[in-house]
């Protein structure tokens, strides 16, 4: 490391040096064969250079659109999910014409204004009935999009106790993710990461009553059409839950709890059946099939075929196998919720069964 930052203070000397004696070199007015005046033929390079490149941007656009516009996510499976798609829509909308425009008058002005040596630049000093539209302008449609925005949160996030919501922690750990259960009383019980030993994975208090009947899986099921209030918790560095269909995501951070609460609205056997899901799982399984036929080939086990399933990820860079940290999420009618939390065994089960 020492030798790599003296080499590279030798050559940033030797660029100050080589800089410094063109600036003697020009203020002594001596012609030299590099010109650093523009001549017309740069000038026109430069203005048509900057015509193409913006042809090139539109291009690109369009082609990003056409070659990849079916790889964003399908209709959301949640309630509010649909509040947060419209305001994604309509931001950018905005973005791409504002976009559009702007790079137009970008490019547009340094072509037709390029350097000549006919004309003359007009000194402007400033026009304030133009400093006020432009500004007044982006102010009102940032505002408008920012107090949407609020809207939008707050009532996301206004978790109503009349709703009944289900409670369930997300406990998030390098690599991988629990849930747990409030059991037949829906209250969960209180938990510490001191208390974590043997089977007790997440540290739950056995001396509190709210905690014997709590549930610990690693596969998380939700009822339709009720509200879930996720409580948060991570064991050791910053994570965040995220779970795309259901446009919801939250940070948990060690030392404290966060939520979040949203409504799954669709079933999963229901978002299978979604003309986008059945696309995607298509052209997943057709690049599986080509990629087993080249496994097979030299004696390895072939991919078995994908199907959807929503699912939970952590969106927070947490170390070296960040990416594969998800969890299956099943939603399902309250029948099979209920029996599926049936079999689950409680946590005063458990720690009964490891005494013995």
């Amino acid at each position: 490391m020492t030798a790599f930052l003296v080499v590279l203070v030798i050559i940033l000397f030797g660029i100050s040096v080589w800089q410094m004696s063109r600036i003697f070199q020009l203020a002594q007015g001596k012609t030299s064969i590099h010109s650093e005046i523009a001549s017309d033929k740069d000038n026109n390079t430069n203005g048509y250079l900057m015509m193409g490149f913006l042809a090139f941007m539109y291009i690109l656009a369009i082609l990003s659109f056409w070659l990849w516009g079916d790889v964003l996510l399908p209709d959301s499976g949640s309630e509010h999910g649909s509040k947060i798609d419209n305001l994604m829509l309509i931001s950018m909308i905005i973005i791409f014409l504002v976009g559009i425009l702007t790079q137009w008058l970008l490019h547009y002005f340094a072509f037709i204004y390029r350097g000549n040596k006919t004309k003359r630049a007009t000194f402007y000093a400033d026009n304030d009935k133009l400093e006020f539209i432009w500004t007044i302008i982006p102010v009102i449609v940032l505002a408008g999009l920012i107090i949407y925005g609020l809207f939008t949160w707050t009532d996301i996030m206004n978790v109503d106790k009349d709703d009944d919501p289900l409670i369930v922690e997300l406990y998030a750990q390098q690599f991988n993710w629990k849930a747990r259960y409030g059991g037949n009383d829906n209250t969960l019980g209180e938990a510490n990461v001191r208390l974590i030993e043997g089977v007790n994975q997440l540290g739950v208090d056995p001396a509190d009553p709210n905690g014997q009947d709590d549930k610990i899986v690693t596969e998380l099921h939700l009822p339709v059409g009720r509200k879930v209030l996720f409580k948060m918790r991570s064991q050791d560095v910053l994570h965040s839950a995220y779970m795309p269909h259901f446009r919801a995501q939250m940070n948990c951070v060690p030392g404290m709890i966060t939520q979040f609460a949203f409504t799954p609205t669709v079933t999963t056997a229901e978002m299978r059946q979604n003309d986008k899901i059945v696309d995607k799982v298509a052209r997943i399984n057709e690049i599986r099939r080509e990629k087993s036929v080249a496994l097979t080939a030299v004696g390895d086990e072939a991919l078995e075929p994908y199907e959807f399933d929503y699912i939970l990820l952590c969106n927070k860079i947490c170390g070296i196998s960040h990416y594969n940290m998800q969890m299956k999420i099943i939603v399902e009618s309250e029948e099979d919720y209920k029996t599926w939390l049936a079999e689950q065994p409680t946590v005063g089960e458990q720690l009964s069964n490891e005494t013995k």
